[in-house]
């Protein structure tokens, strides 16, 4: 089941509850029966991209198939200007 973020109405605790969508639990505090669902965001974090040692390591591996393609079209160029 899942779990939804509820609110009093009467007595305005905020709390959790696990059950079936569509029904509305009483409120623990007061007892009440005035809860509405509050709609609250994902708990995160939630990254995009890495971060810290991986994200260097990566930009550093990057970097050097960079460098090691450009010295092979560069090798290619001057291949190619060598032969008559």
């Amino acid at each position: 089941m899942p779990r939804y973020d509820f609110r009093c109405t009467d007595c305005q605790d905020r709390f959790e509850a696990q059950i079936p969508y569509g029904q509305v639990p009483p409120c623990p505090g007061c007892g009440g029966a005035a809860t509405e669902r509050v709609l609250t965001p994902f708990s995160g974090p939630f990254t995009v991209g890495m971060r810290g040692y991986s994200a260097r390591q990566s930009n550093a591996q990057r970097s050097a198939r960079e460098e090691q393609r450009a010295e092979r079209k560069a090798l290619r160029g001057e291949q190619g200007r060598q032969q008559p």
